[in-house]
């Protein structure tokens, strides 16, 4: 449910939403995961995770600049929705999606999702 806590067992406190600005992001690292997660932040608030790491040249999408929500890679410019990880048409390719969600002011990420995505990165 929103803004409760989620079950400690399948999700972890990786920070609070006013770690990261509007239009922002942060990279965070969870113990036993060997990629970094970027959690990010858009104008209205909203949460998401992905790798970070860019699907065209591995660009660290936590650099980027959020746009509504879509992340632009520093490198090259490709834009990837947050929701989804998808690359923007014509671009190809997709960053893996680590499930987030907001309890209060805390910023959770799925922990079974997580390694997930991190074996789908690899």
């Amino acid at each position: 449910m929103p803004g409760t806590t989620p079950d400690r067992d399948d999700w972890i406190e990786v920070g609070q939403l006013d770690d990261i600005p509007r239009r922002g992001a942060r990279r965070v690292r969870a113990a036993g995961v060997a990629l970094p997660i970027a959690v990010f932040r858009t104008a209205e608030d909203a949460i998401f995770a992905l790798i970070d790491r860019c699907p065209h040249k591995a660009g660290p999408l936590s650099e980027g600049i959020v746009q509504g929500c879509a992340v632009a890679c520093p490198l090259h410019g490709w834009v990837i929705h947050l929701d989804s990880g998808e690359a923007k048409a014509p671009d190809e390719g997709r960053s893996p999606v680590v499930p987030a969600r907001l309890a209060g002011s805390a910023i959770w990420l799925s922990l079974t999702h997580l390694r997930a995505a991190v074996r789908d990165a690899a």
